[in-house]
């Protein structure tokens, strides 16, 4: 007779899975280390015998499902190759805890802090994952498979009386202090700003060990500061003399041989426009009237790739960086100084060597024939954008046809754009007025007016028609060429959801019924809520609901734009994506056979992985000198914009200048405050008192943290 399975409850059921879940929890701390199930029971506080049975039969079943398993009798280790497993890159916040995003799983995975092990700020790792109290899936950090950066900034701190010390870092990039042991400070003092070297971990060690290898200077310090932001995200802040030594001995002679190559189009009428502190002149516009009475205009960019061949030791340095990085008082070059502010810049009244995209278009701004390849060009003027925009707006001076001609054919670029599906985001960017000592002595708004809208619909039609040109042959066929593009991919399908409904109760309607009617949406949006109060809220969310734009060889359109091929060509002084894409240009005119996607999709990544690392750089320095402004108004009243709501309190913008502070909620004290994800808001539990994003608020300015880079500030009733 077959012998009755055992009747286990749904309820024991369960319960022996939560056990097991909190057993998960407690050996991934320490997944290499051997329990017995009495340590197991202390280390999840189950202590009495009722307690530690189910503790038993907890470790059974995760022994049969194969999460653990028994090293010696009795004895219990996390298995590693269980099914549960997956790996992604992580991802900290302020408070420690931290998310891993895995190719192919949706959405992010969260890892409290008590489970990141000695994971770092996007180290690659293992995870193991589960459902803990019937919540979203969360996971614990088995293994660090490949540490992302082993050198990080911080603060010493010495340890009094004793000849060690510990570097204190942005809790966000490593969640721990870094020991430094006798001889290893590297002449840095107790409360220097330092850069410091992790050499070593070891298992079950509560700090890694490391060496100070750069004095970064004192905390607070404005130098200090701006270096820290950079060797903060690797960027490096000078060239290597051998690099610079490359750059000064390069040819700068506009030679008759290579003239007699090009396009020689000095005699056309050519200028620049820029923004007025501008030193890198990458783009220049000629316009001249044909016979037939089209328009010619010229796209002209910089020719870098003349002068930065690859394999050289100034190539290798351009791709590293892959970017100029704009910092609030400085820009930190792709190219050496020599090139981007001289050889290759496009200044006024010198002979350059330029790649162009040449279009002639009728008055309806149609394209009748187009032109790609090498010119020559001199340009006759440089606009500032504030110049250029004083001819379109009726002011006389030189150039005023030639601009205004420009500028009727850049609005019907732009209209047909919006037309066609392309989103207008076009938020305002703050800047700051400096003094000679970097001090800011205020903020202004960069707003974009028509002649920015000019060069830009100019820069977007020569960085579509050169990605149509490689991609498709006459017959408007895909040819396969391998390209880098810049590809923007749709909007997450739940975060527009979640934006309609939000919207809705301010009344405001979107239609997801396909793409086109999104854009539509989008756009009407954008237009309606421009001077409203929740303007700058709607315009935030709609933003997170975008994807981020990025460099592959897969041309899958750009969907901001509402084009289906779009590469970056117009920039080579400071991208280097543009730079490959003119190389890739010349070698198909040349007729030359498609290279190899693989080793290009490689540095696609590693370029788009440095521009998001300049764009977090250019935010950190924009933040410390929001806090430095805005540590004059200690104690002051501001007006302000809820603009960010999370479970421990809300951010809060103040309009005029941009900068944006914290408000607690523990700071609260009139009731005690729940977070609601759905509505962005906080709600108080005893008078319903509700604070949501995008409403108006009277703020105190209570501290500024230069060195954190943060703002507290305070409810005023």
């Amino acid at each position: 007779m077959a012998k009755k399975k055992k009747y286990i409850s749904q309820k024991n059921d369960h319960k022996l899975r939560e056990i097991g879940k909190l057993i998960l929890r407690f050996m991934n701390g320490n997944s290499t280390k051997v329990y017995n199930y009495k340590q197991i029971a202390d280390g999840i506080d189950h202590k009495n015998p009722r307690q530690r049975e189910l503790v038993i039969q907890s470790l059974h079943k995760l022994q049969a499902d194969g999460r653990i398993k028994e090293s010696d009798k009795g004895k219990y280790i996390i298995n590693l190759d269980i099914q549960g497993t997956l790996t992604g890159t992580i991802d900290f916040n302020q408070s420690g805890n931290a998310y891993v995003t895995v190719q192919g799983v949706d959405s992010d995975i969260f890892i409290h802090s008590k489970n990141v092990k000695d994971a770092l700020q996007g180290d690659k790792v293992l995870i193991v994952t589960y459902t803990y109290k019937g919540k979203k899936m969360e996971g614990s950090v088995l293994e660090v498979l490949e540490r992302t950066r082993t050198e990080f900034v911080g603060t010493l701190q010495m340890v009094p009386h004793k000849d060690f010390g510990f570097v204190v870092c942005d809790k966000k990039t490593i969640n721990t202090d870094i020991f430094i042991p006798k001889g290893k400070f590297g002449g840095a003092q107790d409360g220097d700003k330092v850069i410091v070297k992790m050499t070593e971990w070891r298992p079950g060690d509560k700090n890694p060990e490391g060496e100070i290898v750069q004095v970064l200077g004192a905390p607070g310090e404005h130098e200090t500061e701006i270096h820290s932001i950079l060797a903060e995200y690797g960027l490096p802040y000078e060239f290597p003399e051998e690099v610079e030594r490359d750059a000064d001995k390069i040819d700068r002679s506009i030679n008759d041989d290579e003239v007699a190559k090009r396009w020689d189009m000095r005699g056309i009428t050519t200028f620049t426009i820029d923004p007025k502190d501008a030193k890198d002149f990458d783009d220049a516009l000629s316009v001249r009237k044909l016979e037939n009475g089209n328009w010619e205009v010229g796209v002209h960019i910089a020719d870098v790739s003349h002068y930065v061949v690859p394999g050289t030791m100034l190539d290798d340095e351009a791709y590293q960086r892959a970017t100029s990085v704009y910092l609030v008082d400085r820009v930190v070059p792709m190219l050496p100084e020599v090139l981007s502010n001289d050889v290759c810049s496009l200044r006024p009244h010198e002979d350059k060597f330029t790649f162009s995209a040449v279009f002639e278009l009728n008055e309806k701004a149609e394209i009748r024939k187009q032109w790609f390849g090498r010119t020559v060009i001199h340009s006759d003027r440089r606009f500032t954008y504030e110049e250029a925009q004083e001819r379109i707006e009726g002011k006389d001076g030189d150039f005023k046809e030639e601009i205004l001609v420009l500028d009727g054919l850049a609005k019907i670029l732009r209209q047909k754009r919006i037309k066609d599906g392309a989103i207008t985001f076009d938020r305002s960017e703050v800047r700051f007025n400096l003094d000679e000592n970097n001090e800011p002595i205020g903020v202004y708004f960069k707003i974009s007016k028509d002649s920015n809208h000019l060069i830009e619909e100019f820069m977007l039609l020569a960085n579509k028609k050169v990605s149509e040109f490689v991609s498709l042959n006459k017959r408007g066929e895909i040819t396969q060429n391998t390209f880098i593009y810049r590809i923007h991919d749709d909007p997450d399908p739940a975060k527009l959801e979640s934006l309609r409904d939000f919207v809705s109760t301010f009344g405001y309607k979107m239609d997801l019924a396909n793409t086109k009617k999104v854009a539509e949406s989008l756009n009407k949006l954008l237009h309606d809520v421009k001077g409203k109060g929740e303007e700058n809220m709607i315009e935030t969310l709609a933003m997170r609901s975008m994807s981020k734009a990025v460099y592959s060889t897969e041309p899958i359109g750009h969907y901001g734009l509402g084009f289906d091929y779009y590469s970056h060509f117009t920039s080579p002084i400071r991208r280097y994506p543009d730079l490959i894409a003119h190389r890739l240009l010349q070698h198909y005119l040349d007729g030359g056979k498609s290279p190899n996607r693989a080793e290009f999709e490689d540095k696609a990544k590693h370029c788009s992985s440095m521009e998001r690392l300049a764009a977090d750089a250019e935010r950190d320095s924009i933040k410390y000198m929001q806090v430095k402004f805005m540590e004059k108004h200690l104690g002051e009243t501001f007006n302000g914009v809820i603009s960010g709501v999370a479970e421990f309190g809300f951010w809060v913008e103040i309009p005029e200048n941009g900068a944006e502070g914290l408000i607690k909620l523990r700071d609260l004290m009139d009731d005690s405050y729940t977070y609601d994800a759905k509505t962005h808001a906080v709600y108080g539990s005893r008078h319903g008192k509700r604070y949501q994003l995008g409403d108006n608020v009277q703020i105190k300015v209570v501290k500024a943290n230069l060195i954190a880079k943060q703002l507290d500030f305070k409810i005023v009733d």
